[in-house]
C-alpha cells in the first residue's frame, strides 16, 4: 500500500535534486520517465505491500511516451485505452486526483476493473501533474491493497507528484529545447542540399533559380521522391558520386 510513514511527506525536498541528476543521464523522455517511475514506486511503497507506478505524457504532435516502474517495462496504463475510460484518463481530463480505493466495491469501468483485479490489484490512484501548455501528464500507482480516501499515503503521494512535476515540466522544456534546435538544424542542411542542387540545375540548364527549382519539384513529383531526397542526388551526381542527372535538361 502506499506508505504513510514517509516522514516530512509533505516537502520531499530531495526530489527535485534526484530528478535533475536522473535527466542529466537519461536525457531521452521514455528513459527519464522509467526513472521516474521507479523513484515514485520506491519512495511511495511499503516493503510488506509494494505499489508500481506507470507515467503517462502527452505531448503536442508527439506520440504518448508511458513509462513503467515493473521489470521489463509491462504496462497496465494500455488497458484504459482498450476500455475506452479510466482514472488515469479521468485524472488527466479533470486535473484532479482520482482514487479508486477498492476495485472490488467499484462501480465505474467494470471491464478495466475486472482485467486489474485479474492482475491482483485492488486500489489505483491517478494523479495528475501540473505541465505546461498543452503537455499534460498523470502518475498512476496500482496496488495490491485497498487505499482509504484521505489518508497520509493519499497525501504523502499528492505532495510527491507536485515536486515531481517541476522536475519533469524543466525536463520536458529542456527536450523541447533540443527538439527545436535539432529541427532547425535538419531544416537549414535541407535548405542548404536543394540550394546546391538548384545552382546545379542553373549552370547546366543555364536557367534561372525560379526555373531550376521548378525542374527540382517537378522530378519529385513525377519520381514519388522527397525534395530533399531528389536535391542529394543531384548534388551527388556533380560530385561524381552518381550518374549524371541528365533527367533535368530542358
Amino acid at each position: 500500500m502506499l506508505n504513510a510513514g514517509v516522514p516530512e511527506y509533505r516537502d520531499f525536498a530531495d526530489v527535485a535534486l534526484h530528478l535533475q541528476e536522473s535527466f542529466l543521464q537519461n536525457q531521452e523522455v521514455e528513459a527519464f520517465l522509467r526513472d521516474l517511475a521507479e523513484y515514485a514506486a520506491a519512495r511511495l511503497g511499503s516493503p510488506d505491500h509494494e505499489c508500481s507506478c506507470e507515467i503517462t505524457v502527452l505531448r503536442p504532435k508527439k506520440p504518448a511516451a508511458t513509462a513503467s516502474s515493473q521489470p521489463g517495462g509491462a504496462l497496465i496504463t494500455p488497458l484504459e485505452s482498450k476500455y475506452g475510460d479510466g482514472p488515469g484518463l479521468t485524472a488527466m481530463g479533470s486535473g484532479g486526483t482520482v482514487l479508486v480505493g477498492d476495485l472490488r466495491r467499484e462501480q465505474r469501468w467494470p471491464e478495466y476493473v475486472k482485467a486489474l483485479r485479474r492482475q491482483g490489484i485492488l486500489s489505483v490512484l491517478s494523479i495528475p501533474a501540473a505541465l505546461e501548455g498543452d503537455t499534460r501528464g498523470v502518475l498512476t500507482f496500482y496496488c495490491s491493497q485497498p487505499v482509504a480516501s484521505g489518508s497520509d499515503g493519499v497525501r504523502a503521494a499528492e505532495a510527491f507528484v507536485r515536486q515531481a512535476s517541476k522536475g519533469l515540466k524543466l525536463a520536458l522544456r529542456m527536450l523541447k529545447l533540443e527538439e527545436t534546435r535539432e529541427g532547425m538544424s535538419a531544416a537549414m542542411q535541407t535548405r542548404t542540399v536543394i540550394d546546391l542542387a538548384t545552382g546545379a540545375i542553373m549552370a547546366q540548364n543555364r536557367c534561372s533559380q525560379a526555373a531550376a527549382f521548378k525542374l527540382l519539384r517537378d522530378a519529385s513529383n513525377s519520381r514519388n521522391m522527397k525534395l530533399r531526397d531528389v536535391a542529394a542526388a543531384v548534388v551527388a551526381s556533380v560530385a561524381g558520386a552518381a550518374d549524371t542527372f541528365s533527367y533535368f535538361d530542358e
